[in-house]
């Protein structure tokens, strides 16, 4: 039966209430009755709806961290998303794992114990042909991997560890390490099976090939920094004011940058078939006089006026005037 009403419910049970037939004080009775609410022991929640949001959010980031890396990585088309962060038991997670599988263990320091990055094996054997030079078509291979697979494999997750670093920075501090890569479950029991963790589920698009991503994470790794798993503490260090410090580094960066300069003596308009006979000598009148300043121009903006000349036997130009506001060009 719907939880919502129809219309004509609505009107009968309203007529119901006006006519006596039906009694309020048993709606509030039976309102007590369903306060209890059913609690089992053995699986405990332990995080909180607004952890596991600000969990989805560092994942989400990520995600896009991925979804940047592996583009160019396997030189292909990646999409990632996240599909979900519940919580549940390692059990429940140890026992929905495939054979074989692809489980990178993973300290993750400076917090006590391990994660796992569960990479299905569509995935997995798509990234090693796109890495030895493939097409990464789909391959359904019922076998385990080679030496040579799992290396290749050891080192796409090397580098996810770094993108595990930048999607926590406003939580944690991180410096994770890969310790082994499994392809038995029963060889990857980080926890006990009855252990609450978080399993946050992410979407891959490799080309045509699609898989999941899951990245397990138990309570206790977390439990050290639980009060700070929250969205407005998230939001609130993403809004921190820039230090001294990182303005410098921003400056010295543009001082680096290369931009492109043009010095433009002056302009005028001709005909395509006038462009056409143009020869060697002939002359072009522009639209600026001899003693008259010439516009430099930064990448599409008016920022100087300026003198031309020679400097060391070199055609060169004199800054004369700085402009404040520079008007917009098409350049």
């Amino acid at each position: 039966m719907s939880d919502v009403l129809s219309q004509s419910e609505i009107d009968d049970l309203l007529q119901a209430l006006s006519t006596g037939e039906v009694d309020v004080q048993e709606f509030k009775e039976e309102n007590k009755d369903k306060k209890i609410k059913k609690y089992d022991f053995r699986r405990p929640d332990k995080f909180a709806k607004d952890q596991l949001r600000t969990l989805q959010i560092i994942h989400e980031n990520f995600a896009r961290l991925l979804n940047t890396f592996l583009s160019g990585y396997l030189r292909t088309l990646i999409n990632i998303d996240v599909l979900s962060v519940e919580q549940l038991t390692y059990y429940e997670f140890s026992n929905s794992i495939s054979d074989p599988a692809v489980l990178g263990i993973i300290n993750f320091e400076p917090l006590n114990g391990q994660i796992i990055v569960d990479v299905s094996t569509d995935i997995a054997f798509t990234m090693i042909e796109r890495v030895l030079g493939g097409s990464g078509r789909l391959i359904k291979e019922n076998r385990g991997f080679t030496e040579i697979e799992l290396t290749l494999l050891k080192r796409i997750l090397i580098k996810i560890n770094k993108l595990i670093v930048e999607s926590w920075e406003n939580i944690v501090a991180l410096n994770p390490s890969l310790e082994k890569i499994e392809t038995n479950s029963q060889f990857a029991q980080i926890v006990s099976p009855n252990e609450i963790i978080a399993l946050v589920t992410l979407n891959v698009k490799i080309g045509e090939v699609e898989g999941m991503l899951n990245m397990c994470i138990p309570y206790y790794v977390l439990e050290p920094i639980i009060p700070k798993l929250s969205t407005r503490l998230w939001f609130s260090n993403n809004n921190k004011e820039v230090t001294c410090e990182e303005k410098d580094a921003i400056k010295f960066g543009l001082e680096k940058t290369y931009v492109n300069v043009r010095a433009v003596i002056g302009s005028t308009n001709i005909s395509v078939g006038e462009f056409l006979d143009l020869q060697i000598g002939d002359v072009i009148q522009l639209d600026t006089k001899v003693n008259e300043d010439i516009k430099v121009i930064i990448g599409n903006q008016q920022k100087f006026y300026a003198k031309p000349g020679v400097r060391k036997n070199k055609v060169a130009i004199k800054i004369t005037e700085f402009i404040e506001e520079g008007d917009d060009l098409d350049g």
